[in-house]
Protein backbone atom coordinates (compact mmCIF):
# COMPACT_ATOMS: atom_id res chain seq x y z
CA UNK A 1 0.00 0.00 0.00
CA UNK A 2 0.93 3.48 -0.51
CA UNK A 3 0.07 6.85 1.22
CA UNK A 4 -1.96 7.79 -2.09
CA UNK A 5 -4.09 4.28 -1.80
CA UNK A 6 -5.81 5.54 1.25
CA UNK A 7 -8.86 7.82 2.22
CA UNK A 8 -10.50 9.56 5.44
CA UNK A 9 -13.94 10.95 6.06
CA UNK A 10 -13.98 14.92 5.93
CA UNK A 11 -16.01 16.80 8.64
CA UNK A 12 -18.73 17.55 5.73
CA UNK A 13 -18.93 14.02 5.55
CA UNK A 14 -16.92 13.53 1.83
CA UNK A 15 -14.43 11.10 1.25
CA UNK A 16 -11.48 12.30 0.59
CA UNK A 17 -8.45 9.99 -1.25
CA UNK A 18 -4.96 10.53 -0.38
CA UNK A 19 -4.77 10.71 -4.30
CA UNK A 20 -6.03 14.49 -4.16
CA UNK A 21 -2.63 15.19 -2.87
CA UNK A 22 -0.37 13.50 -5.45
CA UNK A 23 2.59 16.83 -6.18
CA UNK A 24 2.09 18.32 -2.92
CA UNK A 25 3.84 17.75 0.68
CA UNK A 26 1.38 16.66 2.94
CA UNK A 27 1.80 17.30 6.88
CA UNK A 28 -0.71 14.92 8.72
CA UNK A 29 -1.17 16.08 12.20
CA UNK A 30 -3.26 14.24 15.10
CA UNK A 31 -4.84 17.10 16.61
CA UNK A 32 -6.67 17.79 19.97
CA UNK A 33 -8.51 21.00 20.92
CA UNK A 34 -8.10 20.49 24.92
CA UNK A 35 -4.86 19.71 24.82
CA UNK A 36 -1.60 21.72 26.17
CA UNK A 37 0.11 21.35 22.39
CA UNK A 38 -3.03 23.19 20.95
CA UNK A 39 -1.10 26.14 20.57
CA UNK A 40 0.33 24.38 17.27
CA UNK A 41 -2.90 24.86 16.05
CA UNK A 42 -1.35 28.25 15.07
CA UNK A 43 1.71 27.64 13.71
CA UNK A 44 -0.18 25.33 11.62
CA UNK A 45 -2.49 27.58 10.60
CA UNK A 46 0.07 30.16 9.91
CA UNK A 47 2.09 27.46 7.51
CA UNK A 48 -1.01 26.79 5.78
CA UNK A 49 -1.50 29.95 4.96
CA UNK A 50 2.04 31.12 3.74
CA UNK A 51 2.35 28.07 1.57
CA UNK A 52 -1.09 26.67 0.99
CA UNK A 53 -0.54 27.63 -2.61
CA UNK A 54 2.86 27.01 -2.95
CA UNK A 55 2.50 23.01 -2.41
CA UNK A 56 1.93 22.29 1.07
CA UNK A 57 -1.21 20.58 2.60
CA UNK A 58 -1.80 19.89 6.24
CA UNK A 59 -4.37 17.47 7.31
CA UNK A 60 -5.61 17.55 11.10
CA UNK A 61 -7.56 14.70 11.84
CA UNK A 62 -8.47 14.78 15.44
CA UNK A 63 -8.30 12.08 18.33
CA UNK A 64 -9.50 11.88 21.78
CA UNK A 65 -6.72 8.83 23.02
CA UNK A 66 -4.60 11.20 24.82
CA UNK A 67 -6.40 12.06 28.55
CA UNK A 68 -9.77 12.78 26.80
CA UNK A 69 -8.65 15.95 25.34
CA UNK A 70 -10.90 15.92 22.14
CA UNK A 71 -13.83 14.12 24.05
CA UNK A 72 -16.88 16.64 21.56
CA UNK A 73 -18.54 15.51 18.47
CA UNK A 74 -17.28 16.03 15.14
CA UNK A 75 -19.31 19.70 14.94
CA UNK A 76 -17.98 20.81 18.19
CA UNK A 77 -14.21 19.76 17.17
CA UNK A 78 -14.85 21.83 14.04
CA UNK A 79 -16.23 24.62 15.58
CA UNK A 80 -13.46 24.89 17.76
CA UNK A 81 -11.01 24.48 15.65
CA UNK A 82 -12.34 27.18 13.84
CA UNK A 83 -13.62 29.69 15.99
CA UNK A 84 -11.26 29.49 18.86
CA UNK A 85 -7.65 28.65 16.73
CA UNK A 86 -8.57 30.15 13.05
CA UNK A 87 -8.08 26.51 11.49
CA UNK A 88 -8.99 26.23 7.89
CA UNK A 89 -6.89 23.73 6.99
CA UNK A 90 -8.57 20.44 5.94
CA UNK A 91 -10.18 18.82 9.32
CA UNK A 92 -11.20 15.16 9.16
CA UNK A 93 -13.67 13.33 11.47
CA UNK A 94 -12.50 12.15 14.61
CA UNK A 95 -10.41 8.85 14.75
CA UNK A 96 -8.07 6.35 16.85
CA UNK A 97 -4.48 6.48 16.12
CA UNK A 98 -3.30 3.51 17.96
CA UNK A 99 -4.91 0.29 19.01
CA UNK A 100 -7.09 -1.98 17.16
CA UNK A 101 -9.66 0.34 15.39
CA UNK A 102 -6.65 3.05 14.23
CA UNK A 103 -7.57 4.35 11.01
CA UNK A 104 -5.66 2.56 8.35
CA UNK A 105 -4.15 5.55 7.30
CA UNK A 106 -2.43 6.17 10.53
CA UNK A 107 -1.46 2.17 10.92
CA UNK A 108 0.25 2.72 7.80
CA UNK A 109 1.87 6.10 8.72
CA UNK A 110 2.81 4.70 11.98
CA UNK A 111 4.49 1.09 9.63
CA UNK A 112 6.18 3.43 7.60
CA UNK A 113 8.27 6.14 10.12
CA UNK A 114 8.37 4.58 13.08
CA UNK A 115 8.77 6.23 16.77
CA UNK A 116 11.49 6.56 19.16
CA UNK A 117 9.69 3.77 21.42
CA UNK A 118 8.33 1.84 18.71
CA UNK A 119 5.18 2.20 16.17
CA UNK A 120 2.38 3.43 18.80
CA UNK A 121 1.28 7.06 18.44
CA UNK A 122 2.77 8.79 21.82
CA UNK A 123 0.45 11.87 21.91
CA UNK A 124 -1.60 14.46 19.94
CA UNK A 125 0.07 16.48 17.76
CA UNK A 126 2.49 14.04 16.40
CA UNK A 127 3.27 15.06 12.71
CA UNK A 128 4.06 12.89 9.31
CA UNK A 129 6.07 14.67 6.36
CA UNK A 130 5.27 12.79 3.51
CA UNK A 131 6.77 14.27 0.12
CA UNK A 132 5.31 15.36 -3.35
CA UNK A 133 5.13 11.12 -4.48
CA UNK A 134 3.67 10.31 -1.33
CA UNK A 135 7.07 8.79 0.42
CA UNK A 136 6.64 8.90 3.78
CA UNK A 137 9.66 11.00 4.96
CA UNK A 138 9.51 11.54 9.19
CA UNK A 139 8.08 11.74 12.19
CA UNK A 140 8.12 14.39 14.10
CA UNK A 141 7.50 14.61 18.20
CA UNK A 142 4.23 16.23 19.51
CA UNK A 143 6.97 18.97 21.22
CA UNK A 144 8.51 19.81 17.48
CA UNK A 145 6.26 22.98 16.91
CA UNK A 146 5.33 22.95 13.51
CA UNK A 147 7.36 26.65 12.68
CA UNK A 148 10.81 24.60 13.49
CA UNK A 149 10.08 22.51 10.26
CA UNK A 150 9.63 25.12 8.04
CA UNK A 151 13.09 24.85 6.14
CA UNK A 152 12.04 21.12 5.58
CA UNK A 153 8.64 21.55 4.20
CA UNK A 154 10.50 24.69 1.60
CA UNK A 155 12.94 22.03 0.59
CA UNK A 156 10.60 19.32 -0.36
CA UNK A 157 8.27 21.97 -1.99
CA UNK A 158 11.28 23.44 -4.40
CA UNK A 159 12.38 19.53 -4.44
Amino acid sequence: MHFYDYSAIAMNGEEISMSKYKGEVVLVVNTATKCGLAPQFEELEALHNKYGDKGLTILGFPCNQFANQESGTNDQIQNSCRIDFGVTFQLFEKIDVNGDGAHPLYQFLKKEATGTLGNNIKWNFTKFLIDKNGTVIKRYAPTTKPMTIEKELIKLMEA
